[in-house]
């Protein structure tokens, strides 16, 4: 049943980012004082006991349930195929379970990945009114060609999954999994940005967009508004570059997405903007004495970024627009 007061939040993750997650539920606890209670599910890829003892240790820190270990499917299993990742780890493919894994009278989910952090109450965001969607998320930008590749129209909305409200019943209503399984076999488990691509492809038109500021995302902040355009060629409707500026300076939630330009907060020499008060989180964690990581993109990727900054700006962003909204989806179109 869906209770304002009461939030139910669904992560998945394996051992690798169990310490990104652990970090997420303290900036979760530490800004949602408001909510009389917080209910976490976790989609476990193989978690080492070791951390699931610190991650529910966070918990027992804050007061809040001791989170609730679900068993994550593996998606090659569930379709006897191989799937292939493109993106991330196989480990995400786990979210696309949730009504069939969850308690089944729950109504209304959220679903986070790992690398986000919460600067103001996951309340805002629990009670949104999702206009009659079964998901609300962030309008993403990407080109057409992205959207050829999953099968959608040229102006057709593709989302950020990262960050999804999700209306159970809804889902359940729609067959979403069931559409999900079939639409991921159809392409012989081979999918541009694979579990998001899947869901892309099957909830375009089924997505409310909330404002950015719900999802933060590490290219608003590599980029000035025309810059984004330049690299990202968003197709249809986007968000102006007001509320984009509004995103950066009172995010609700700010997601380390993966960028070209940037290292993530847990890896040495992260410059973005809010990369201390991650730290910040994780120096209350216990995580706290854990070094950071290096960065262990390959030479190839690292050797492009520099001769990236070494080239006047504009120049670079139109190389570097034409490799992401055309080079990459062409790679891509299996």
């Amino acid at each position: 049943m869906y209770d304002p007061a009461i939030a139910h939040i669904v992560y998945a993750s394996d051992d690798g980012f169990a310490e990104i997650l652990g970090v997420s539920l303290v900036s979760l606890f530490e800004n949602s004082g408001d909510m009389k209670e917080i209910r976490a599910y976790v989609l476990d890829s193989g978690i080492s006991e070791h951390n699931r003892e610190k991650i529910e240790e966070v918990c027992i820190r804050y007061q809040r349930p001791l989170p609730v270990w679900l068993k994550a499917r593996n998606i090659t299993e569930e379709l006897g195929m191989r799937v292939a990742a493109d993106r991330g780890s196989l480990s995400q493919f786990a979210r696309l379970f949730v009504a069939s894994d969850l308690p089944a009278d729950l109504e209304r989910v959220l679903y986070l990945d790992c690398d986000i952090i919460f600067c103001q109450s996951v309340s805002l965001l629990w009670n949104m009114d999702m206009h009659g969607k079964t998901i609300a998320a962030l309008n993403d930008a990407f080109s057409r060609q992205y959207r050829a590749n999953i099968d959608l129209e040229p102006e057709d909305v593709m989302f950020n999954s990262g960050v999804m409200l999700i209306d159970l019943n809804r889902w359940k209503r729609q067959k979403v999994e069931k559409r999900l399984l079939k639409f991921i076999a159809m392409k012989q488990g081979r999918i541009q940005q694979g579990d998001q691509g899947a869901l892309n492809a099957v909830l375009s038109h089924d997505v409310y967009c909330f404002h950015p500021r719900f999802n933060s995302v590490t290219i608003f902040y590599d980029f000035t508004y025309h810059e984004l355009y330049v690299y990202r060629k968003p197709a249809g409707k986007y968000y102006t570059e007001a509320e984009i500026k509004e995103a950066t300076e009172h995010p609700v939630i700010i997601h380390f997405t993966t960028s070209f330009l940037s290292r993530r907060p847990w890896v040495k020499d992260c410059h973005h903007r809010y990369c201390e008060l991650w730290r910040s989180y994780k120096a209350e964690s216990p995580w706290k004495e854990e070094p950071l990581r290096e960065d262990t993109r390959p030479a190839w990727k690292l050797r492009g970024i520099r001769i990236f900054k070494k080239l006047p700006r504009g120049l670079a962003m139109h190389i570097a627009g034409f490799l992401q909204a055309y080079g990459r989806p062409i790679k891509n179109k299996w």
